[in-house]
């Protein structure tokens, strides 16, 4: 069975019901296999995505292609700059 992947969107709204969950009573296992996720991917999804809100995630997401965008450009200029010597 493929794994599924969850979008940063998807993984801060399956967060929030977790807290809901928790918040009801529920135990953290509990809550998590509501979901249908370990408990590991729980605590990584956490670790990774824990303060974020949702317009937070996504402006992340925009650093990091800028960043990656950057990363490529400077890779090509140095590149360039090897071949001209």
């Amino acid at each position: 069975m493929p794994k599924k992947r969850y979008s940063p969107e998807e993984v801060v709204a399956r967060l929030r019901q977790v807290d809901v969950l928790v918040g009801q009573g529920k135990a953290v296992g509990e809550a998590v296999k509501t979901l249908g996720v370990t408990e590991t991917t729980y605590h990584r999804w956490r670790r990774e995505y824990g303060g974020l809100k949702l317009d937070q995630v996504e402006r992340l997401k925009e650093l990091e292609g800028a960043v990656s965008d950057l990363t490529l450009d400077k890779m090509i200029l140095n590149e360039a700059l090897r071949g001209k010597s």
